[in-house]
């Protein structure tokens, strides 16, 4: 039995997600993975059973470093402003130091992969995700009951609160903004565009 190895292992998941990002998901195979890191084509199945098991493994992996990193400081009891200058600034740093995370779950979210996580966060309460998406929940309730913020629907409140934000980090990661012009972002934009969102939020 061949012998795991840390740091092989480490950029085995690194290259996957680089080829999945560049190529998308059905450019990505064992034997592209083998070639970019420079190893033979059963030393992935080392590590993993075969490429499902990689991807899932990469999602859920990457799904709970972020979850951590987003989850960092944020009160559900906080106030609207506050609660979303945590989100918004632990979002933007994240992104900013893991640039092909967004564009590596753009990629699991528009294939056959997002149903098969959809039951699994289904079937499994404690899987990542789960406890950010609960206290975000709460954090929204509490917000409402305060009468911060008016009751609308969850779908709702997270396409004004985030989405702009991740429309400037997806112009920053192409390096062009939606006319084909460079584009690089800066921190004065990002909370410019925040305090527009939050007045826009607030009842």
């Amino acid at each position: 039995m061949r012998t795991r190895d840390l740091n092989k292992e480490n950029m085995i998941k690194q290259k996957a997600i680089e080829i999945i990002v560049k190529d998308g998901l059905d450019g990505f195979t064992i034997n592209k993975l083998a070639k970019a890191c420079n190893v033979s084509v059963g030393t992935p199945y080392v590590y993993y059973k075969d490429k499902d098991d990689l991807i899932v493994k990469l999602v859920i992996e990457a799904g709970n470093k972020m979850e951590t990193e987003i989850n960092e400081g944020f009160d559900p009891n906080s106030t609207l402003e506050e609660g979303l200058r945590v989100q918004w600034k632990n979002r933007y740093h994240y992104a900013i130091k893991n640039p092909l995370v967004m564009p590596f779950f753009e990629q699991i979210t528009h294939s056959h992969y997002s149903h098969q996580f959809a039951e699994m966060f289904n079937e499994k309460p404690g899987m990542f995700m789960s406890e950010f998406k609960n206290n975000l929940l709460n954090f929204v309730h509490n917000t409402v009951q305060r009468g911060e913020l008016e009751e609308v629907p969850f779908e709702i409140f997270w396409s004004v609160a985030f989405s702009p934000l991740y429309t400037l980090l997806r112009f920053h990661q192409q390096g062009k903004n939606i006319n084909g012009l460079p584009f690089v972002l800066t921190d004065e934009m990002v909370w410019i565009t925040f305090e527009k969102v939050c007045k826009a939020l607030k009842k």
